[in-house]
């Protein structure tokens, strides 16, 4: 894990107004500009949800904290699905 991702970050989730329950974790502080455009695209017009402050222990519902931070170090996002959709369709490219 590097450590950026073993660091507390103030955390933005966004919440997607095409597909239902899917939410994508940035960085309070780059907001959405790493997330990819295609994503972007594919999600529709993104609402913020909550702003959290998020280490490598906190508990969050559906993901791991800690893969959350490593991902938002690596790619600028985290992209949380619900558990019944294809991963294949918002992973192309990856």
């Amino acid at each position: 894990m590097s450590k950026l991702a073993e660091q507390e970050i103030l955390c933005t989730v966004y919440r997607s107004s095409r597909e239902k329950d899917i939410y994508v974790f940035v960085n309070r502080s780059e907001g959405i500009s790493r997330v990819p455009q295609e994503l972007l695209d594919m999600l529709g017009t993104t609402s913020e949800v909550m702003t959290l402050k998020l280490g490598p222990t906190r508990r969050l519902a559906r993901a791991n904290a800690g893969e959350v931070l490593a991902a938002i170090a690596e790619k600028g996002y985290y992209l949380q699905l619900p558990p019944d959709k294809q991963v294949t369709r918002f992973t192309q490219g990856e």
